[in-house]
C-alpha cells in the first residue's frame, strides 16, 4: 500500500435528501491539493464559504455531527467523511448546494462508491500520520462512554454497544485494518428504537426521515393505533411490526450491523483529526460526543508531541564534526554557532550546539541574566541549514549558501548558557535552481524554543 497522499482524479456528484432538515441537496467531490485535507464549501451561500473538516470546528453532536466555519454549518458529516477516510483519501473539496449532506441509505455505502468512481490517485506528499506512542483515555460517566487508543503500527478499531435492550443486546465489532472498511463496514446503516423514532418524528427533527435510510428496532410492543400514527408522519401506507426485532422485517447485512454503524461513525468523527492514525482505538457505548471528545484529545496530543524534541542520541559520533563544519561554512569564532551534525539525510539535518558561558555575546546581552539572542539562534538554524543545502552539491568547499528570506519567526522559550541547542530543518520543497525553502526547529531538551521557515540560495564562489 503506498503511503503517498491520495485525491482523486475525477469531479464526482452525488444527490439526496438530509435526515434531519429534509433539504435535498448535491454533494460534487473534487480533486485537491497535498495536504488540504477534507474542505466543505456551501457554494449555495454568498461568498461560497468554506467549512473545514476538524474537530475544532463541531458545534453539535446530538443527532449527528454538525460544523459551522465562517457562518456556515454543515449537518451529519460522520458518512460521508467515514467513505473518504476509509478510502485512505487524504484530500479532498466538497462542494455542497444545501445545509445537510444528504442521508442516502444510513451508511457511507454511496459516498463511498461514487468516491471509486472518481479514481483515486496518489499525491507527491508521504502521508502524515499521527502515531500513538502511549495511551490515550476517554470517558464519558453521564453516557457510560469510554475510549482508549494503544499503540499499534496501522489504524484498527474495536467497538462494544450496550443499549439494555432485548433485541440488541450487547454487540462487539472489529476493522483490524483499513481494509476492511469497505466490504465489512461501509454498507452498515444507522439505526434507531422505534421509540426514539416516533419523538424525532413528532418533533420534526427528522424531516427527511425514511424507513429506507435507517435500521428501525423494536424492543417492545406498540399499539396499532400508534403504528398507524407513525406511518402518517412518515408519510408511508402502513407500518408493521411482526414480534419483537427490526420494523418491517428489514432484512440485516450482518447480524452486528449496529455496532458496525457505530465503528463506521467513529471513522467519520475520527477523520475530524486531520490525519491518518496510526494506532488502535477500542471504544465502548461510543456516540458522536465522544467521538469528537476524543478527536481533540489526538489533536492535542498532536501539538504536543510538534512541540517536543524528536529522540536523538546526543551521544553519537558525529556524521560532521566541527571539523568538517569548518572545511564547508565560511563562518569562524565567534559566529560558528554549530558544533556538530548528527543526521544529514537528502531532504533533512540535526546540528548541535552547546551553549556556554564564554559565548561572546553574553558579554553584553543580559549581562545579569545572560540570554541568547534570538537572531542568533536563527543564525546558528540558518548555518545548519546551509551544511543540507551545501550537500547537494558536489564540491561544497567551492560554494556558498546565503539566505534570502526568514519567515513565521516565533521564539518560545529563553535559551540560557548550559543549555544544548538541537537544530532540525526540513526541506520544504525539492531545491530548484539553487533556492531552498527549509523549515526550521530548534529544541532545549524536549522542548521547542524557536521556529521559522528559511529560504537561502546557493551559489557557487568566484575563485
Amino acid at each position: 500500500m503506498s503511503n503517498k497522499q491520495k485525491t482523486i482524479k475525477h469531479p464526482k456528484s452525488i444527490s439526496g435528501i438530509g435526515l434531519h432538515t429534509g433539504t435535498e441537496s448535491t454533494i460534487t467531490f473534487k480533486p485537491a491539493e497535498d495536504n488540504h485535507g477534507y474542505v466543505f464549501k456551501r457554494i449555495d451561500l454568498d461568498g461560497h464559504p468554506i467549512i473545514k473538516a476538524d474537530a475544532s470546528y463541531v458545534i453539535d453532536t446530538s443527532r449527528g455531527t454538525t460544523l459551522e466555519q465562517n457562518g456556515a454549518r454543515v449537518h451529519t458529516t460522520e458518512h460521508l467523511l467515514a467513505a473518504a477516510y476509509g478510502l485512505e483519501i487524504d484530500n479532498l473539496l466538497i462542494e455542497i448546494d444545501g445545509p445537510e449532506v444528504p442521508i442516502m441509505d444510513g451508511s457511507a455505502h454511496f459516498f463511498l462508491k461514487a468516491l471509486k468512481e472518481a479514481e483515486i490517485v496518489d499525491q507527491k506528499e508521504d502521508k502524515n500520520y499521527f502515531v500513538v506512542t502511549e495511551n490515550l483515555t476517554y470517558e464519558d460517566e453521564e453516557r457510560q462512554t469510554e475510549m482508549l487508543a494503544v499503540p499499534q503500527d496501522e489504524f484498527r478499531l474495536t467497538v462494544m454497544v450496550d443499549y439494555n435492550s432485548k433485541v440488541l443486546g450487547t454487540q462487539h465489532a472489529h476493522m483490524y485494518h483499513m481494509g476492511e472498511f469497505e466490504p465489512d463496514i461501509s454498507e452498515c446503516r444507522t439505526f434507531v428504537f422505534l421509540r426514539e423514532l416516533e419523538f424525532l418524528a413528532k418533533n420534526n427533527l427528522i424531516k427527511g426521515g425514511d424507513l429506507d435510510n435507517a435500521i428501525v428496532l423494536v424492543d417492545k410492543v406498540m399499539p396499532q393505533e400508534k403504528l398507524d400514527e407513525l406511518a402518517e408522519l412518515l408519510n408511508k401506507p402502513k407500518v408493521e411490526v411482526k414480534g419483537i426485532g427490526v420494523l418491517n422485517n428489514v432484512e440485516l447485512h450482518f447480524q452486528n450491523e449496529p455496532a458496525r454503524h457505530k465503528l463506521l461513525d467513529i471513522v467519520g468523527d475520527l477523520a475530524l483529526v486531520g490525519r491518518p492514525i496510526k494506532g488502535h482505538i477500542l471504544a465502548a457505548r461510543p456516540g458522536h460526543k465522544g467521538n469528537v471528545d476524543f478527536a481533540k484529545i489526538i489533536k492535542k496530543e498532536i501539538k504536543k508531541q510538534e512541540n517536543q524534541a524528536p529522540k536523538y542520541d546526543l551521544n553519537t559520533d558525529p556524521i560532521v564534526d566541527i571539523n568538517g563544519i569548518k572545511s564547508i561554512l565560511p563562518h569562524r569564532y565567534p559566529m560558528l554557532l554549530v558544533d556538530k551534525i548528527i543526521e544529514l539525510s537528502e531532504t533533512h539535518v540535526v546540528g548541535v550546539k552547546n551553549v556556554t558561558q564564554n559565548e561572546e555575546f553574553f558579554q553584553g546581552h543580559f549581562p545579569s541574566e545572560p540570554i541568547m539572542p534570538g537572531v542568533l539562534q536563527i543564525e546558528a538554524m540558518a548555518q545548519t541549514g546551509g551544511i543540507l543545502a551545501l550537500s547537494t552539491v558536489e564540491d561544497p568547499e567551492n560554494y556558498s549558501t546565503y539566505f534570502l528570506k526568514i519567515d513565521k519567526v516565533k521564539f518560545k522559550r529563553k535559551v540560557v548558557p548550559g543549555d544544548t541547542l538541537v537544530f532540525h530543518l526540513d526541506l520544504a520543497e525539492p531545491i530548484r535552481r539553487g533556492i531552498c525553502h527549509m523549515t526550521a526547529k530548534a529544541y532545549v531538551g524536549p522542548h521547542l524554543v524557536t521556529e521559522g521557515v528559511l529560504m537561502a540560495q546557493i551559489v557557487k564562489e568566484k575563485k
